[in-house]
């Protein structure tokens, strides 16, 4: 496959993928050509005009030739440029490597990733949580996220990929799209009574199972394995955690617990207020079983040879 098909194809499983649906991806693309058409002739020349294609903000060929022919990629959770400087050694050991891919951000599509956050509103609402309440409580945390990217030096990365001539993207929220659906359907399916039913479910996940053998697996935060689970909502896309004041109003929708890749102390504060259950499935192995659901269906239009660096770990789900 070319780069361009592999990051069309990202973009459109993750857009297949996506929990808000396909009114909702619509919308959100609605939504970007509208903030486009408003703005001056002078500001059009800066706005990323690939969001009037592609939902998400952080998702983006980071350097290379769109027709470069890709067999072997080099996948990672983060590439940096220690990452980069391996796959040049890589190279120079004989190994060809045509195209490096980060799961996190780097570049413009790190600079411009909190634009993604906005689905979190409509995801919020299809649970219960009334629209116009996510929608304040998420741009006050849109707006707070984008203040912590602005004094990143976010452009390393990609500049030593120019440097040493390395096709380079990035799939953030269309591969969390795969693990956010593929869990909540597991979920839904499974129907776990405890706590303990879903650190069960999650350990007899292959990334998940081996990242228990690593003392990183699945942990209760809140609750025990006993406490009995109720509804359950999955929340791992969006770009990152969303508003801490969120939960109140997730308990008033009727979820019990919640699965998340991670949960910083103070969000775990606001959960724990609000008598919620949580269960941190873990980051790394979240953002492994995203990334494997991806390759997966970019190998049924190509074959490649998957190389492993950084946190990732290939687990193949093709029949």
């Amino acid at each position: 496959m070319k780069l361009i098909d592999i990051y069309e194809s990202a973009v459109l499983f993750g857009m297949e993928k996506d929990p808000r649906g396909k009114d909702g991806v619509k919308a959100e693309l609605l939504r970007a050509k509208n903030e486009y058409e408003k703005l001056s002739a002078k500001d059009k020349e800066f706005y990323d005009k690939a969001r009037l294609d592609n939902p998400y903000s952080d998702t983006r060929i980071l350097n290379g030739k769109e027709d470069s022919e890709i067999k072997t990629i080099l996948v990672g959770v983060d590439i940096e440029v220690g990452e980069m400087v391996l796959a040049d050694r890589l190279k120079e050991k004989g190994e060809k490597i045509d195209l490096v891919m980060t799961h996190h951000p780097e570049g413009l599509a790190l600079a411009g990733f909190f634009n993604v956050m906005y689905m979190q509103v409509d995801i919020l609402s299809k649970i219960g949580v009334p629209v116009n309440v996510a929608e304040s409580l998420m741009h006050e945390r849109i707006k707070e996220v984008e203040r912590k990217v602005m004094p990143a030096n976010h452009t390393r990365a990609v500049d030593a990929a120019k440097l040493l001539n390395i096709n380079f993207m990035s799939c953030h929220t269309p591969a969390d799209n795969c693990v956010a659906t593929y869990l909540q359907d597991s979920i839904d399916k499974k129907k776990p009574r405890t706590l303990g039913d879903i650190v069960n479910i999650l350990r007899d996940i292959p990334e998940y199972n081996a990242a228990a053998r690593q003392n990183a697996g699945p942990k209760i935060t809140k609750g025990d394995n006993s406490s009995k689970a109720g509804r359950v909502f999955v929340d791992m896309t969006g770009g990152t955690e969303g508003s801490k004041d969120i939960f109140k109003k997730l308990s008033e929708a009727g979820v019990s617990t919640i699965i998340c890749m991670h949960l910083s102390e103070e969000h775990f504060k606001k959960a724990q207020e609000e008598h919620m259950n949580v269960v941190i499935a873990g980051h790394v192995a979240s953002d492994n079983v995203g990334l494997n659901i991806m390759l997966d269906e970019l190998e049924k239009k190509g074959k490649f040879n998957i190389l492993a660096c950084s946190g990732f770990k290939r687990f193949s789900r093709k029949k």
